[in-house]
């Protein structure tokens, strides 16, 4: 069976790029060769490669357990909290309809 490359639009595509160069970054504004983060994480370097590289292929457990080397995984918990749009729509389902009358016979 073949494996299928994942379509990304060019937005996410971007956004899971700057997510891996910010990693790269943060590892080495922490003077940690590639090396000593994937043996902590217990991924391969090339997987640790492809997150600094933004691959979309790779897990994002992946991704967490890097982040959990660096000590950045308090910053995975942040995404999605504090959403806006979704609470409003929710709030507005909650908007009880009024029945019309029952007809009577």
């Amino acid at each position: 069976m073949k494996s299928r490359k994942p379509i990304l639009l060019p937005k996410a595509q971007r956004v899971i790029s700057i997510l891996g160069e910010n990693i790269k970054l943060a590892r080495l504004r922490r003077k940690y060769s590639t090396q000593q983060v994937s043996e902590r994480a217990n991924i391969s370097r090339p997987t640790l490669l492809s997150i600094e590289k933004g691959n979309p292929n790779v897990s994002i457990g992946a991704y967490v357990k890097v982040l959990m080397v660096l000590g950045l995984e308090k910053d995975i918990n942040t995404v999605a909290k504090d959403d806006d749009l979704g609470r409003r729509l929710q709030d507005a389902n909650l908007i009880i309809k009024e029945r019309a009358p029952k007809r009577t016979r």
